[in-house]
């Protein structure tokens, strides 16, 4: 397949060196580029992380995060913190990013991930910048390792469930994920599921997200309707739905896990 392909491929392009001089004070202004840099960056290398990054309900890498200052996502909010590298995610930010390379900050701008290719991609780029290529490196070959070991057989049809009834597009990035667990997001039209679907066509497996399952809001009353509770009566594995935000590499031993899960 094309996308494992490239993933390799950019496995490959990895082994590169890193930048001539590795930033010694870096910044990011994003959850996701916060996840990425935990996971690659030195620790004396972090100058700070956002707020989300900080929050137990947004990621699993809170407390690490919080051994770093915070800042709210703007360029001013690390200015005073004089940092040699700021990284975002996704474009949109022209002008700040404009406003960066007047005050002579070096920046880097990853691209929010479509495809498997895409986040090694973005590992790629980081660790290059930060002049980390080795925890890269290592980054890229677990997920390669989970796209060769990926199940062969048929896979079993699964709806992936959020809060309020949200779905995951059948052909995008989470569903890419889930392939490596042995899963296949069943192909629905739009971006919820409806409660009829869970009750005159159940899927064999739902894939139910816990993101802010405790939290009292419109989209957790949605799972307490007599509908989706009958959907909960279905062969349902759990799964950490903070994991599922930026669908970077943390996802790794969370697909680990579903497919043990998943083959019992």
């Amino acid at each position: 397949m094309r996308v494992f392909a490239s993933l390799l491929a950019a496995s490959a392009l990895l082994l590169g060196g890193a930048a001539d001089a590795a930033p010694r004070r870096v910044a990011s202004l994003n959850l996701c580029t916060d996840e990425l840099l935990l996971m690659l960056a030195a620790p004396g290398q972090i100058a700070s992380v956002t707020h989300l990054a900080q929050q137990e309900a947004e990621t699993p890498l809170w407390r690490q995060a919080r051994a770093y200052p915070r800042n709210d996502g703007s360029l001013l909010s690390v200015v005073a913190l004089q940092p040699d590298l700021v990284v975002t995610m996704g474009g949109g930010t022209r002008d700040r990013l404009g406003i960066a390379a007047r005050l002579g900050i070096r920046t880097l701008d990853l691209v929010f991930a479509q495809t498997l290719g895409d986040v090694a991609d973005n590992v790629r780029r980081l660790a290059a910048a930060i002049g980390r290529p080795e925890a890269g490196t290592a980054l890229i070959r677990r997920m390669s390792a989970l796209i060769r070991s990926r199940p062969r057989g048929g896979r079993i049809d699964t709806i992936w469930l959020g809060g309020g009834g949200r779905t995951v597009a059948a052909t995008g990035l989470e569903a890419q994920w889930m392939v490596l667990a042995g899963l296949r997001q069943r192909p629905l039209q739009g971006d919820r599921v409806p409660l009829e679907t869970l009750v005159a066509s159940p899927p064999a497996l739902l894939l139910r997200s816990d993101y802010r399952a405790g939290q009292y809001s419109s989209d957790q009353r949605w799972l307490s309707h007599p509908a989706a509770r009958h959907a909960a009566a279905l062969r349902t594995l759990p799964t950490d739905g903070r994991r599922w935000t930026c669908m970077g590499p943390l996802l790794i031993e969370e697909i680990e896990r579903l497919r043990r899960e998943a083959a019992r």
